[in-house]
C-alpha cells in the first residue's frame, strides 16, 4: 500500500535503547499472572442475551437481583 509523502513515517521501535530490561534484577516475566487468574472470572455472554443490557452494570445488577431472589443452595467445598 502506497503511503503519501506527507505522512510521517511511523518509528520502527518505539522502545529507546535506554530501556534495557535484561539488566534489571529480579525482573520475572508472569510473576503474578497465577495470582491474577484466580481472581478473574471473564464471561461471555451470547450475543442475544449481551442485547438484553446496557452495559457492564446491569448485568451484575440483574445477577446480583437473581443471587438474592433465589433459594439458598450449598455450594460444593
Amino acid at each position: 500500500m502506497a503511503t503519501s509523502p506527507d505522512e510521517p513515517k511511523a518509528p520502527e521501535d518505539e522502545m529507546r535503547p535506554e530501556y534495557d530490561f535484561r539488566a534489571l534484577s529480579g525482573v520475572v516475566r508472569g510473576k503474578y499472572t497465577t495470582r491474577y487468574r484466580e481472581r478473574l472470572r471473564l464471561v461471555r455472554l451470547a450475543d442475544d442475551v449481551a442485547a438484553a443490557f446496557a452495559d457492564e452494570a446491569a448485568v451484575n445488577e440483574a445477577l446480583r437481583d437473581y443471587l438474592r431472589r433465589r433459594p439458598a443452595v450449598e455450594s460444593p467445598a
